[in-house]
């Protein structure tokens, strides 16, 4: 085998055979497929794309790669939950904790920002002290222990798909299916759990942009889930409007523990119990209520345990930026349209995201927003506060914003987009 030959077997719209598939994801894991070149495969496969059996003998050659987990050994059954990523998107952070309040054991391995959405990870290390990377054991502990973890997969899980998801960020191939099902499902499946929930982002905001392409990635990643024997069921969400009042990493922390103290967003709120009713339904506890774990404070206790048991402290102040600037209203009337990507974009200049694999992130950077699609405004009015340490990049996060937010005559009829769009199972 080489790797030119197979680069030219998709570059030229054929179908990779198994051995090739083998081959390339063992070559590059060990180093002898260098990064330009799978850079090369990657944007192959988005122009061209894969049929399932070729999406499924990669992903079974990415989960080849390096060790599976078991947690038949907890008292507790395990369920899981992904998203394809979206902007706002925080709700893996108040997630957890409540279904782990409500019996279930989540192993919640996360991922960083890609492109213009948000990394779970690189939200929770705005905690001071808390920790991303955990050995098996401590992830086992902490399972036992609390119920729930959110922490990177360990160098042995899934080797192929933590060099191929930095290195997709970084060439514009985060949005072939392919790519984004295998890197998914192979994570998931060698993690071990029970059962798992996807929730696939469609909008504009989303890496699926149309309804058609997020149902035919979440298809495929149930499809791969069951063929393991993984119970799946996806639910496609809307991201035309980002979830929530913020963008950012500590932003979006903060909005996740008021969610978890019995208040926060509408939006926030909704999509959480929606997907732990899924999470909990999946796992076999039908009757749990995850409404009243988020009333009584138990979700609450389950946060503070889950991020002091990784080291973090949960009573300690949250960066803040060192600067800020403040969008006003151009105009009086409705707000008819906040566009996700345009506020993902501008969070990710203003320093939330980075554009090289290796790039740092700023903890206190992102956006927060002072009204939602359906508000009534007033001209001068403030709709969004910029936050960065570095005020040179304001005008590149402004460029972002130029036609993002749309103010239509007092009087204008503005109709929601539900959040939950589809259940796919």
């Amino acid at each position: 085998m080489d790797v030119i030959s197979v680069i030219r077997t998709k570059r030229d719209r054929g179908r990779l055979s198994d051995e090739q598939i083998d081959w390339v994801i063992d070559a590059y894991t060990k180093g002898e497929v260098a990064d330009e070149q799978m850079s090369a495969l990657a944007m192959a496969i988005l122009l061209n794309g894969m049929d399932r059996a070729e999406i499924a003998r990669w992903t079974a050659a990415m989960i080849a790669s390096g060790e599976r987990m078991d947690f038949s050994s907890l008292p507790r059954p395990t369920a899981d939950k992904h998203s394809t990523g979206g902007v706002g998107d925080k709700i893996t952070l108040p997630l957890a904790p409540l279904v782990a309040a409500c019996g279930a054991a989540v192993p919640q391995l996360s991922g960083r920002g890609l492109g213009h959405t948000g990394g779970t990870l690189d939200k929770l290390e705005s905690i001071p002290g808390w920790r991303a990377l955990l050995s098996n054991d401590e992830m086992m502990g902490v399972l036992r222990d609390v119920g729930a973890v959110i922490c990177a997969a360990g160098d042995g899980l899934a080797p192929a798909d933590k060099k191929l998801y930095a290195l997709r960020d970084v060439t514009g191939t985060v949005e072939a299916i392919p790519l984004i099902a295998s890197s998914i499902m192979s994570k998931k499946i060698a993690e071990g759990t029970g059962s798992l929930v996807l929730d696939v982002k469609v909008g504009s905001g989303a890496f699926m942009k149309n309804r058609e392409d997020a149902a035919e990635l979440a298809r495929t990643m149930v499809g791969l889930g069951t063929d393991h024997g993984v119970r799946t069921v996806a639910l496609l969400t809307d991201m035309s409007t980002p979830l929530g009042l913020t963008a950012g990493n500590a932003l979006e922390v903060r909005e996740s523990v008021e969610v978890l103290a019995g208040g926060g967003p509408a939006d926030v709120v909704e999509l959480t119990l929606a997907l732990a009713r899924e999470m909990l339904d999946a796992a076999g506890l039908k009757d749990a209520d995850p409404a009243k774990a988020l009333r009584d404070g138990s979700a609450m206790d389950h946060w503070r345990r889950m991020i002091a048991a990784q080291g973090g402290d949960p009573d300690a102040a949250l960066p803040v930026a060192r600067e800020r600037h403040v969008v006003t209203a151009s105009a009086s009337g409705v707000l008819t349209a906040l566009d996700a990507y345009a506020v993902g974009v501008a969070a990710w200049r203003l320093g939330a995201g980075r554009a090289r694999k290796e790039d740092p992130v700023q903890a206190g950077a992102g956006i927060e927003m002072h009204a939602k699609p359906g508000d009534s405004v007033t001209a001068g009015q403030p709709l969004l506060t910029l936050h960065t340490d570095t005020p040179e990049r304001f005008e590149y996060a402004l460029a972002a914003l130029e036609g993002g937010v749309t103010i239509s005559p007092s009087g204008t009829a503005y109709e929601p987009q539900p959040i939950v769009l589809e259940r796919i199972a």
